[in-house]
């Protein structure tokens, strides 16, 4: 089996909620892919329940596409704890965590049930596990901890 580099990290010593560059890899024709762990919450001390983690990664879907360059996905942790974000080309972690800052405000803040997207039979394919209320708890949880740009020494961005 192939090495997964999150699987060799040290759960233990990071300090969330952070941005974390995992890697940044050349394809064969040059060109470049990063792949970043936001983490929301402290590993093994909490976890996001389904319905507002899933909230939240169909809003993050078109908040950072619209904060970041050359978004490509952002997945959750089967865990709980945060996101994968994958984006073509090099971009920093202060630069990231602005771009979660920001959209975890909006969530937090702005958003009502009306404009999360995707949440229907159709467009979702688990449409009835949804909570815009734990988004948004979480989203200010977040915020209120502060989001720093090193896993292991809070650097708040």
């Amino acid at each position: 089996m192939g090495k997964v580099e999150s699987f060799s990290l040290d759960h233990t010593k990071v300090k969330a909620p952070y941005v974390r560059l995992i890697a940044a890899q050349k394809g064969p024709k040059g060109d470049m892919v990063s792949n970043f762990d936001l983490r929301l919450v402290q590993p093994n001390q909490n976890a996001i329940p389904t319905g507002g983690l899933h909230t939240i990664e169909h809003l993050l879907a078109s908040l950072l596409r619209d904060r970041l360059s050359g978004y490509i996905d952002c997945s959750p942790f089967g865990c709980r704890t945060g996101f994968h974000l994958i984006l073509w080309g090099e971009h920093s972690t202060t630069e990231v965590g602005k771009a979660l800052k920001d959209a975890l405000g909006v969530i937090a803040n702005d958003i009502q049930w009306k404009d999360v997207p995707a949440v229907s039979k159709y467009s979702c394919g688990n449409y009835r596990d949804h909570s815009l209320f734990s988004a948004k708890e979480w989203s200010k949880t977040v915020l209120d901890q502060g989001i720093s740009s090193d896993p292991y020494v809070r650097k708040l961005i």
